[in-house]
């Protein structure tokens, strides 16, 4: 009896020692955990709240308030234009509306550079830059690269038209302006555009200097417009053809021609004589 009492009770010893070794593992596990949640909240940067995206917003929407969200935003990281609240992106009230340049997609903050002005359009004078100008360019399947045109892509145009060199008519392509930005393809600005469609139009952003020199190109001659890639940063070298460089063609160089000096006219010496009422010039032998 003494024995059974003696193997329960070591058993018992045994069970609430690893009772305890549990419980104190599960404390000391929680421990860890809180103190790992401590450090990540030491170096957790700060957040603000500003006004987001609820749903797509595609170019030319009106913004309103079903469209809109708070969201908490790293203010470390915080883009500029962003709004804090709606009183700041409605100040004149939602009667007014403002609508996307830029779309937009959900959780994305509302910036300022993205939507039009109180009241305004999202026409294309609220692309144009500062001091820039809007300006047409006519185009077809070949010069406007197949239709493959967006705005908001980045073009060189070339002429081609007659030049007079030293009396001599030659044809000549060459590159005009490098990279400028396409802000309209025929009536549209709208960026999101994927389909290719044959334009007869597109609209560029350039300097008044550009345009005037746009302007007596289209008049002159024919424009080609040459699609500049998306990365591409290179700026794009004086360029100009003609068909005889187009064709490897040499001018040979034509030697110049003597040309002999005339021989000087004979000296003739006249004297004059009065016959009467006549005067008479009578040729004489020339004397020095």
């Amino acid at each position: 009896m003494r024995m059974v009492f003696g193997l329960v009770f070591a058993l018992g010893l045994g069970l609430a020692g690893y009772a305890v070794y549990m419980v104190k593992g599960y404390f000391d596990q929680q421990e860890a955990v809180l103190a790992a949640e401590r450090a990540a909240a030491a170096n957790r940067l700060p957040t603000v709240e500003v006004v987001g995206v609820k749903n797509p917003l595609p170019y030319g929407t009106v913004i309103t308030r079903e469209d809109l969200k708070p969201i908490q935003y790293t203010e470390a990281f915080l883009p500029e234009g962003t709004f804090p609240d709606l009183e700041a992106l409605f100040p004149e009230g939602e009667d007014v509306p403002r609508l996307v340049l830029r779309p937009m997609e959900p959780n994305e903050p509302i910036l300022a550079a993205k939507i039009t002005a109180p009241g305004g359009d999202a026409g294309i004078s609220t692309r144009l830059g500062t001091g820039m100008r809007a300006f047409a360019i006519s185009v077809n399947a070949t010069s406007g690269v197949s239709g493959f045109l967006r705005p908001g892509d980045r073009v060189d145009v070339y002429w081609t038209g007659s030049v007079s060199v030293g009396g001599n008519s030659r044809e000549v392509t060459k590159l005009i302006e490098t990279g400028l930005e396409l802000i309209g393809v025929d009536q549209t600005a709208d960026q999101t555009r994927a389909e290719a469609m044959v334009a007869r139009t597109v609209t560029v952003q350039a300097s008044p200097q550009q345009v005037a020199k746009l302007a007596q190109a289209q008049s002159t001659g024919t424009l080609a417009l040459s699609l500049v890639g998306l990365r591409d940063d290179s700026v794009a070298g004086a360029v100009e053809v003609d068909q005889r460089s187009l064709l490897g063609i040499v001018e040979e160089e034509k030697e110049p021609q003597i040309i002999a000096a005339p021989a000087p006219a004979p000296e003739v010496c006249t004297v004059r004589t009065r016959r009467g009422a006549e005067v008479v010039e009578i040729a004489i032998p020339c004397t020095n």
